[in-house]
Formats: structure tokens, sequence, C-alpha cells
């Protein structure tokens, strides 16, 4: 167990110093996979993990980063634009209500079918979403598409893991101050939502849904987008990626 753990630190270190020495490229991160692979078959441990950046076999299989760590850039935030920061590597959401959506050159920026994936952490009493399917909208809670509802602890009742209004989920599935992972896999009229790998929700639109209030709210395609849904809300996001499935 020493030995691990004296291995995993020496690969932290050496991303560390790669990255002091300039921009990090794909081969010395393969590299780092590599290695540490081969102390940890079993796979990476939370605070050892490069975080951020896609390994060879990921790019291989066709995923895309939506998010670096360093710049907002491939985002367009709505409302207020203060609630949306990035600090040490991570996307901080914390503030009044507002929406950043993804406006960068994959699939520019209209998924229809997908599989995406994204870490976060919640705040106590903290409340967020991820919506998918949906387009820039200067104000308000956005009118297209569906909310993976991000809420472990908040006042709403509805909770993580739930596709907010239409497949809602009322139970824990998450804790604040943890890291969990986010899936969200859309074909079709399907979509799962998943937390660490267990699914949580999984939904057939059907053909004549209707949302009182919401027309908007149906699978066709779209950006996505995350919220900052008020003051006393805070949640952290890393490793934000996509894989078109088509």
């Amino acid at each position: 167990m020493k030995k691990r753990f004296m291995v995993v630190a020496l690969l932290v270190a050496t991303v560390g110093s790669v990255q002091a020495a300039g921009p990090v490229t794909a081969q010395q991160l393969d590299k780092v996979f590599e290695n540490y692979d081969k102390v940890s078959p079993s796979g990476w441990g939370e605070s050892s993990r490069p975080q951020n950046v896609l390994s060879a076999a990921e790019r291989r299989d066709g995923w895309h980063l939506l998010f670096d760590g360093k710049t907002l850039a491939p985002w367009r935030a709505a409302e207020s634009k203060d609630s949306f920061a990035v600090k040490d590597g991570l996307l901080v959401v914390k503030g009044k209500r507002g929406h950043l959506f993804y406006a960068g050159p994959v699939k520019a920026a209209r998924f229809k079918n997908f599989h995406f994936k994204a870490d976060v952490l919640t705040k106590p009493k903290a409340n967020s979403g991820l919506y998918f399917h949906t387009a820039f909208q200067a104000k308000g809670w956005p009118r297209q598409g569906y909310e993976a509802q991000v809420n472990n602890s908040g006042k709403d009742p509805k909770r993580t893991g739930g596709l907010y209004g239409a497949a809602n989920n009322m139970g824990p599935v998450a804790k604040d101050n943890t890291w969990f992972h986010y899936e969200i896999i859309v074909s079709g009229t399907h979509v799962v939502l998943k937390i660490d790998g267990k699914t949580i929700t999984d939904y057939n639109e059907a053909q004549d849904v209707d949302f009182p209030g919401w027309p908007g709210r149906r699978l066709s395609e779209g950006t996505f987008a995350i919220q900052a849904h008020d003051p006393g809300s805070e949640v952290h996001y890393r490793n934000i990626k996509v894989k078109p499935l088509d």
C-alpha cells in the first residue's frame, strides 16, 4: 500500500512538473495514464487522476473535452455572468440565477444522440442542473430541452439523477462535499441518467408528450447548459466531456 501511494504521488508530481514547464502534450498525458494503469489496474483514485484531460483511449473512442479547467471561452453565460468562474481547474457555479451554454466547435454545439459525462460536487443546500437539447436564452429558465437535476440537499425535494419535471428522482443518490460522476445518455427518444455508474432514471419520451407551460420540453437537438440556481447555491464541475453517438 505504501509503495503504491509513493508511485501515485510520483506520477502526480510528474504531471505537475510537466504542466509547470509549459503546455502538456497529448503524448505526455498518455504516458502518465499508461504508467498509472500499470500500478493501479483497478482505476484512478479521485485525487491522483489527471483532471480535465482525455486519455488516448477516450480520444480514439470519440470523446471530446468541453471544459479544459483553464477558461470558459467555449461557453457563453446568460443573465448572470459573475455566477460562473474557473478556480483551481474547476468550474465553480455560485451566484444569482444564470445559465452557461456550450458554444464551442464540437458538433457546432448541436447534439442529438450523445453520451455526456461530468464530475460534480455540491455544497450543502445547493441546487443546479445540466440542460441538454437546449438553446441560448438571454433570461429565465431555459424553455427548450430537458434538465438533469443536480440537488442533494436543497429546498426543492427533486434530487440528483432525475429528469426535472418529467421523471423526477425524490431519493438521495449522492452526498454534498463529495465528488460524484454524472452521465447523460440520449439515443432517439430514450434518456438514461446515471450517478456513479448506477442508473437512476430510464426515460422514454412519448410521441404525444406535453408538459403544460413548457412546450419546448421535448427531445430534439441542441446544446448543453449549466445552471446557476440562486446565490445560496455552490456547485463545482470538472471533467466535462461528450461522445456524439451520430
